[in-house]
């Protein structure tokens, strides 16, 4: 990409600021919708198994609008395309706690999805065009600081459900306040343009054989992340009758798992090594189940919650590096991959609430149980292969931390 002739090394410092601060931004928005999840539910009057229904339509959302995101940068460029979709991002979250009923509460969270995965492309990708002009890998601390934002929304979340407040009033109040702050994040970005004569991107990518093993690993982590992440504080009211505020906080300490372990995952792999940090955390990560399942207590639950929260956190970052040198095209194994970590985010809220609504949300979280141990049996699957001569290590490394 072309654009910007000011590339000192202050102004891609600042850059780099700039984005991390749209990253915080973005989670902030995800971390203040799933603390209000419940309070949602009650208002438009759903069962589990028809929230689970609705908690699929985000992602939804998300796969079918994530292609235009591509070409809305390639035609606006990059910094424009950010702001404009980050601001669409942020104002959908008024939407979901406004719906009266199922059909409307779908047709909330699609758009909210479809906003959420537009912006989270035109991130992503200025994220990678920053890290190469850096020369320097700097995509995992991008991703913890889009978990930082998520665990400061959710802390917000968690005070307003505690407090009683309407989501309706808390989630305006929140997308006043995080589209006034990306508006300002986004100003300092890089401002990027496509080439001349440059072609628009493609719209789909299938996944190399050599990557559907890998596609599975991070199938599995994100199946657990999403369950988690719309589910615990369902889990905490409705099996363990806990009340509003600590349900709330359950989503809470599973956010705050995941941003400790993406702000310093990149030591923890220099160190073990892909495939020992993946089987490691695939233990904790079943641990943490096997407690969810068994718990008798809120706090025994939310530790459980939060240990599900450190076993995945860094599994679908180390799949897309791992994918990046399955094959001699990287970039489309790196596609597959995503597509095949969407899709799990697509199915598992709507399996969570259908597999609850026909037992339990007890059995729903067995099942979570089982995929995370599947990290265990499966991470072999992700051991280094010898890199391509002369690949650099901001090749190797830019896919390292790109979110499903």
């Amino acid at each position: 990409m072309t654009g910007e002739t000011d590339l000192s090394p202050a102004r891609l410092r600042h850059a780099r600021f700039a984005i991390a601060a749209v990253f915080c931004t973005h989670g902030a928005v995800t971390g203040s919708f799933a603390t209000r999840i419940p309070w949602i539910q009650d208002h438009a009057g759903l069962g589990a198994g028809t929230l689970g229904v609705a908690l699929a339509f985000p992602a939804l959302g998300a796969a079918l609008a994530m292609p235009l995101a591509g070409r809305i940068n390639h035609r606006f460029g990059a910094r424009t395309a950010l702001r404009a979709l980050l601001a669409l991002w942020t104002l959908s979250l008024v939407l979901p706690s406004l719906a009266p009923n199922l059909a409307a509460l779908c047709l909330a969270l699609f758009t909210y999805g479809a906003t959420s995965g537009m912006a989270d492309v035109a991130m992503n990708a200025l994220g990678v065009e920053t890290e190469n002009r850096l020369g320097r890998s700097i995509m995992s601390s991008l991703h913890g600081m889009w978990s930082m934002g998520a665990l400061l929304g959710s802390a917000a979340g968690t005070v307003a459900a505690h407090a009683g407040a309407d989501a309706r009033l808390h989630h305006l109040a929140a997308a006043l306040a995080l589209t006034a702050a990306g508006l300002v994040a986004a100003r300092g970005v890089l401002d990027l343009k496509a080439a001349d004569g440059a072609q628009a991107p493609a719209h789909f990518a299938l996944p190399p054989r050599s990557a559907l093993l890998i596609g599975a690993i991070g199938f599995c982590a994100v199946f657990a992340e999403g369950a988690s992440m719309d589910w615990s504080a369902v889990y905490l009211r409705d099996v363990l009758d806990t009340d509003a505020g600590l349900a709330a906080a359950s989503t809470t300490a599973f956010a705050l798992t995941m941003t400790a372990v993406r702000l310093v995952g990149d030591r923890v792999v220099d160190r073990f090594g892909a495939v020992g940090t993946v089987r490691a955390g695939g233990v904790l990560a079943t641990g943490g189940g096997l407690l969810v399942v068994t718990a008798g207590h809120p706090v025994a639950a939310m530790a459980g919650f939060g240990l599900l929260g450190l076993g995945i956190a860094v599994v679908v970052p180390l799949a897309f590096a791992a994918a990046a040198r399955s094959g001699p095209e990287p970039a489309q194994a790196i596609a597959g991959v995503a597509t095949i970590t969407y899709t799990s985010g697509l199915i598992a809220p709507s399996a969570i609430g259908a597999v609850a609504d026909a037992t339990s949300l007890v059995v729903s979280f067995g099942l979570v149980t089982l995929l995370a141990f599947a990290l265990v049996a499966g991470a072999a699957v992700l051991r280094q292969k010898p890199a391509a001569p002369g690949a650099s290590k901001v090749n190797r490394d830019e896919t390292a931390g790109i979110r499903p």
